[in-house]
């Protein structure tokens, strides 16, 4: 008994016997077996010649006596048979000899004549067959051969009634095999643009990639830099496969499920490919929309043929990618209510993570980035028992991605890997790898031999404000005003204490900004009140710059107050930072709020939020005009030093302003140095009047 037990729990990640790879059936044998019937038939035809004749030739031949004897088929053809002796003697007929196909030619006719009526061509016969009886009589020959001759020639002829079986069954199956060919023809393009229609017999399996020794991922853990917290959560479930005695002593289970969970380009998938790589068990791999197709049905259908197949090679791992392709929450869309083929798909798909039936040996691994919207049936325990938090990297976690990614490139001996880390902020891993692959791609455009420090700060522009348009055609009234705007968030943000520090500032267009503004945010889980005010008001800089200097204002803000905007109603509305409103957040974290037609609040509490948002933006955009007014011919300076270099860094502010008081220890000796000479240009010809301040990451 307890050998059984410990073979029932033990499930060691052995693989199923090596399968013969069996050949598939081709429809192009079918093809070519119809092929080689036509040409057999074209080449019997061929070699067995049935020439066709006039009737001047038949009768030229009845009066010779070369004629053994006349056949009518079908009241339509007149077969015509030679005498054996004419056909070896006579050289008018020894063509037919020669391309005669084996001894049986003999029984086969050398002629035939279409016969246009019967009565016609029995009464042509008759007189050529009395004429030439004249001719003899007249010749000379006796009556008894004149007799011979007309007893072969019987009036009326000798008939047959014939079917031509295998013309009949081609006329009949060319028009079938036309429509079939047509058919498989429209199926084959389908498919192979990817629609569902294509392998119509097949519509109901499941799409799952299957990775196993013989197609082993190639990626362990050792790629997968930072996630360290994430890492070990799924080594577990790795270490599970490798040693479950280790576990199952104790009285451990198999965790049936994890959901990884994270913004985009974290490096969810990436992790789950690592996981493929350590485990040495199969890997399915499918995309949560591979399970949803036109066809009623046909999404319950491949989740039940994934895990019929997942259990016969358990232990394995099943990975879903967005899950939330399918696992939205049920009762959600009002119009198609439950009879939704998403809904199907996610009820089958409960019943076989967790239903009746157990799943012994078959582990889920799931990612999304919708973990909000998730059903919460989906979400309990005992479907995915734990919920893996991917989140964005902190300064040393990029700096590992960054080590990772440098590897394959060319870098200068001088690059400190540690201060590409701390430029990108709020980078996920996928931004990361674009910055290298970027720098590469304008190091190579210079013609460099090595990656520098100027090419990774070019691409890190590159990501975040897009290309730079240094052609396009901007009036001199537009570059001044653009310059103020762009000095009056720099003045702002520099000297107010919670602001985020200024990295560079420029005046070239670059996407759709006519001008931007670099910050470094500062790494922080959370937020006060004077911080969030600070920011807002630094964002609100450069229109209270436009106001004071040419007493106007603008469209050129637009970007500033969309995001102005959208913090204010944060602070009002989420994060309870409002007096008047309370301790009060309206903040929906399941996601439901936008299926909503209505606001969580009344109307009376709406105008309140209105009046408060509007006040505190507008408290802000006073506290900005003031610190301009008191600075003004500082601003003026540095715009005229803006209009001059076009980009400028943050010691040509210290030139202006001084040392900012609130520098930590850290950013006074965190210095960026770069010269305004070095910049990459581009030539593009798009114009856009917004003029956005871009934060990295934001």
């Amino acid at each position: 008994m307890a050998d059984k037990e410990k073979k029932n729990t033990n499930f060691s990640p052995n693989f199923s016997s090596n399968k013969k790879n069996k050949q598939k059936f081709s429809f192009y044998w079918i093809y070519a077996i119809l092929a080689v019937v036509f040409i057999a038939i074209q080449y019997f035809n061929y070699s067995n010649p049935v020439k066709e004749t006039t009737w001047n030739k038949v009768a030229e031949m009845l009066v010779k006596q070369d004629v053994e004897k006349i056949v009518v088929i079908n009241k339509e053809k007149a077969e015509i048979y030679i005498k054996k002796e004419k056909l070896s003697k006579d050289t008018t007929y020894k063509e037919f000899l020669k391309k005669s196909f084996g001894s049986s030619f003999s029984n086969n006719p050398q002629y035939y004549y279409q016969v246009p009526s019967g009565d016609i061509f029995w009464g042509l016969l008759k007189d050529t067959r009395d004429s030439t009886a004249t001719q003899m009589t007249r010749a000379g020959k006796t009556p008894q051969q004149v007799q011979q001759f007309i007893k072969q020639f019987p009036y009326p002829p000798a008939t047959d009634s014939r079917k031509d079986i295998f013309g009949d069954i081609l006329n009949y199956l060319i028009p079938i095999i036309i429509l079939i060919g047509i058919w498989f023809l429209i199926m084959r393009l389908m498919n192979r643009g990817g629609g569902g229609g294509g392998q119509i017999f097949n519509i109901g399996k499941s799409k799952a990639q299957l990775f196993d020794k013989d197609t082993m991922v190639n990626i362990t853990f050792n790629d997968v830099a930072g996630l360290e917290e994430a890492k070990v959560e799924v080594m577990e479930i790795v270490d599970f496969l490798k040693n479950p005695l280790k576990y199952t002593t104790l009285g451990g289970k198999i965790p049936k499920g994890a959901l990884l969970v994270g913004p985009p380009g974290t490096g969810k998938t990436l992790l789950a490919k690592a996981v493929a790589g350590e485990a040495k068990v199969p890997f399915f791999s499918i995309s949560g929309s591979d399970f949803v197709e036109m066809f009623v049905g046909v999404g319950a259908s491949r989740v039940r043929d994934l895990f019929r197949q997942a259990k016969e090679k358990a232990p394995c791992i099943i990975f879903i990618d967005e899950i939330d392709a399918i696992g939205r929450a049920r009762g959600r869309n009002a119009i198609t209510g439950g009879n939704d083929e998403r809904e199907n798909t996610l009820n089958q798909l409960l019943t076989e993570m967790d239903g009746f039936a157990t799943n012994a040996g078959v582990i889920i691994l799931a990612a999304t980035n919708r973990a909000d919207i998730l059903d919460r049936a989906l979400m309990r325990a005992g479907r995915f028992d734990r919920q893996i938090h991917v989140e964005l990297p902190d300064l040393e976690e990029r700096k590992a991605i960054f080590l990772v990614h440098l590897k394959p490139l060319k870098l200068d001996d001088s690059l400190n890997v540690e201060f590409l880390a701390k430029q990108t902020p709020g980078f996920s891993g996928a931004d990361i790898a674009n910055v290298c692959n970027e720098s590469a791609l304008i190091a190579a455009r210079k013609n460099k031999t090595v990656i520098g420090k100027q090419d990774f700060m070019d691409a890190i522009d590159r990501i975040i404000g897009g290309l730079e348009k240094r052609n396009k055609i901007i009036s001199p009234h537009e570059k001044k005003v653009i310059a103020f705007h762009e000095a009056g968030h720099a003045s702002v943000s520099w000297l107010l204490e919670y602001a985020h520090p200024l990295v560079k500032v420029t005046i070239v267009p670059r996407g759709k900004a006519l001008g931007a503004a670099w910050y470094l945010p500062e790494e922080r889980q959370i937020t006060t009140y004077e911080q969030m005010f600070d920011e807002i008001t630094a964002a609100l800089g450069g229109r209270a710059s436009e106001e004071i200097i040419f007493g106007k204002i603008s469209t050129g803000a637009l970007n500033d107050l969309e995001k102005v905007t959208k913090q204010a109603y944060a602070m009002v509305v989420y994060f309870g930072l409002n007096k008047k409103i309370g301790n009060i957040s309206f903040y929906d974290s399941s996601g439901q709020a936008e299926y909503s037609f209505q606001k969580p609040y009344s109307e009376k509490t709406a105008e309140v939020i209105d009046q408060e948002i509007s006040l505190l933006i507008e408290s802000a955009y006073e506290k900005a005009k003031v610190i301009l007014r008191e600075n003004k011919e500082k601003l003026d300076k540095l715009a005229n030093v803006l209009l001059e270099k076009e980009v400028i860094f943050k010691e040509d502010l210290e030139e202006v302003f001084g040392k900012r008081p609130f520098d930590t220890e850290s950013e006074k000796t965190f210095l960026i140095t770069q010269n305004a000479g070095e910049e990459s240009s581009t030539n593009s010809g798009i114009a856009d009047k917004d003029v956005k301040s871009i934060e990295p990451g934001k």
